[in-house]
């Protein structure tokens, strides 16, 4: 059998022993301040068949993104990508993005735009959702969540992943009415559930998506 290669990281906050996987860290094993070292390996050997099917699904998810070529996907468009010498920031044209040719600086000017733009295209699906609801929300926050994709706090305070931009559009209005019916219930009880079925009937469709090609959603 092939051995599982990984990385072991103390947390002062973890209370128990964590397994992520991420396409560009790879395999990480979290474990608790006074955890023994022997609790990586064995963890590694009970999640096994989860982690190789998780690496098998970043595999596809790779191929995916490199078969976008100079592309990138905005809601339910697709935008070009065009470099440009001497640019440093992002600026949409059409259906075209025209992006700084020097790729270290790329990456960086494409996520600001990202960010900028969900702010733009997430506050007033959220301001429609909680007016259709009769809730309010106290503030909205753009955030680059790893393992998240929204938050809603018990004061209100909601917090998207500027990634969620690069889903289908109806995938992001799937987030936001989750993300506003946890304002009225705060858990994922049965109740909670009903309410989001009410308002967001083909839920489970989105939610799906989001499982199944949720690590496409990077630049």
């Amino acid at each position: 059998m092939e051995q599982i290669s990984y990385s072991v990281r103390r947390s002062e906050r973890a209370r128990r022993v964590r397994v992520t996987i991420d396409a560009t860290r790879g395999i990480e094993v979290v474990l608790p301040r006074r955890a023994a070292e022997r609790e990586a390996a064995a963890a590694i050997r009970e999640l096994r068949p989860w982690i190789e099917r998780r690496v098998r699904e970043l595999d596809r998810a790779r191929q995916t993104v490199a078969a976008r070529a100079n592309t990138l996907p905005y809601l339910s468009q697709t935008f070009q990508v065009v470099p440009e010498p001497g640019r440093v920031r992002v600026h949409r044209r059409g259906d075209q993005l025209l992006v700084p040719a020097d790729r270290a600086e790329r990456d960086p000017a494409l996520e600001r735009w990202y960010r900028r733009a969900a702010q733009a295209e997430i506050a007033p699906r959220l301001d429609r959702a909680c007016a259709a609801a009769g809730l309010r929300y106290s503030r909205l926050t753009i955030r680059g969540q790893r393992t998240r994709w929204a938050s809603c706090s018990r004061s209100g305070a909601m917090s998207f992943n500027w990634r969620l931009l690069l889903a289908p559009e109806p995938v992001l209005d799937y987030v936001v009415w989750h993300e506003v019916c946890h304002l009225e219930i705060m858990d994922h009880s049965p109740r909670f559930w009903a309410l989001l079925r009410w308002h967001c009937p083909d839920y489970r469709e989105h939610l799906r998506w989001l499982r199944r090609h949720g690590a496409t959603l990077v630049l």
